[in-house]
């Protein structure tokens, strides 16, 4: 059986880069958020679910238009409950199916939100990526071109780094990228010793 790591973090926090790190010593890595956008434009059960809940404006030429969906679920939870209701069982199934076809001793999860949605309850191990909340603004700045308010803004839809943490089977605070590559190491030995 092969072992299930959580890997979260906040906005910015670098988890993406982290889960390169392991990707590149040779781990499988499961990025939720991608195979969630492709099921959502690829699974025709999904799409036609996200029709009914938003009408035929949630996609323009085949693709999904978050621009649109983002504005709706932004102000109304309940619309974004009903979203994440559509499209969270779908990549569930999808993980099962990947995580069934592989050989390595551990598997890599990304999914931004693992404690939120109760998710860390089904991997064998989470690993929590954090930063200070100023390194973390400046970063997605930088990266997506936004405004420090909007970053703010969809910081303000995610859990503080406080309330993960008591959550946590590891904790790797990623400020020094030499440093962090060195705890990658060391995780990954870890994670590779793990008992099933």
């Amino acid at each position: 059986m092969t072992n299930i790591i959580g890997l979260t973090g906040g906005i910015g926090s670098g988890k993406s880069r982290v889960a390169k790190a392991f990707s590149s010593l040779g781990v499988p890595c499961y990025i939720a958020d991608m195979e969630a956008k492709k099921i959502m434009v690829e699974n025709t059960v999904v799409k036609k679910k996200i029709i009914t809940l938003f009408g035929e404006k949630a996609y323009t030429n085949k693709e999904l238009n978050r621009a649109f969906i983002g504005d709706i679920v932004f102000k109304n939870p309940d619309k974004l409950a009903a979203l994440n209701g559509i499209v969270h069982p779908a990549v569930a199934e999808h993980f099962a199916h990947w995580v069934a076809l592989q050989t390595f001793p551990y598997v890599i999860k990304e999914v931004a939100i693992l404690f939120e949605t109760g998710g860390h309850v089904h991997v064998n191990k989470s690993l929590l990526i954090t930063a200070p909340k100023e390194l973390r603004i400046q970063r997605v700045m930088e990266r997506d071109g936004c405004t420090e308010e909007e970053v703010l803004a969809r910081m303000a839809s995610q859990w503080e780094d406080e309330q993960r943490i008591p959550l946590a089977d590891y904790v790797l605070n990623n400020i020094d990228w030499k440093i962090t590559l060195q705890q990658i190491e060391l995780l990954h030995g870890r994670f590779l010793s793990l008992e099933d």
